[in-house]
């Protein structure tokens, strides 16, 4: 008799901002200029499994630097967690959720993080556009193959 398959079910179980920095190097001197910046935004995602089964923690790390052309007028970082329950998925269909769908999830609370940081720090609202997080593991998954690719062929030859 062939055992049941488990359903699959992701479930979030709390969402909550594990970090966040406003830096405003040039303050208050940036003020006095026209605000046109220039906006730098970098992401990366990390994972964690917790020690009860089937519950990660997933961190989306946001850092956003604008600049007045050369100047830096602010650095905000922001690390967003949630933590997830994920049951009756394989180890390939999880690491795919962990890195796509939950941090999809993450994305609108950080945006607001952001946003608020911004203002509270004087400037206006800055608002970040959304993100494709499927291109992006994709990308990810990519560069992995390649830079195996390499490494193998790398091996090869010094053998």
């Amino acid at each position: 008799m062939a055992e049941e398959q488990k359903q699959r079910q992701l479930s979030l179980q709390k969402i909550f901002l594990k970090d966040a920095s406003l830096e405003i190097p040039k303050a208050p001197a940036i003020f006095q200029r026209p605000w046109n910046p220039t906006v730098d935004v970098n992401l990366a995602t990390s994972t964690h499994a917790l020690e009860q089964t089937g519950y990660f923690q997933v961190a989306l790390r946001i850092t956003v630097t604008a600049k007045l052309e050369e100047d830096v007028a602010l650095i905000i970082e922001i690390e967003q967690a949630g933590l997830f329950l994920l049951e009756g998925f394989g180890d390939q269909e999880i690491a795919s959720v962990l890195n796509t769908h939950c941090p999809q999830v993450l994305f609108p609370y950080a945006r607001e993080a952001v946003s608020n940081l911004a203002e509270r720090g004087g400037f206006q609202q800055l608002l970040l556009q959304p993100v494709n997080f499927e291109a992006l593991y994709r990308q990810h998954l990519e560069r992995q193959q390649q830079q195996s690719a390499g490494n193998e062929a790398t091996t090869a030859t010094v053998q």
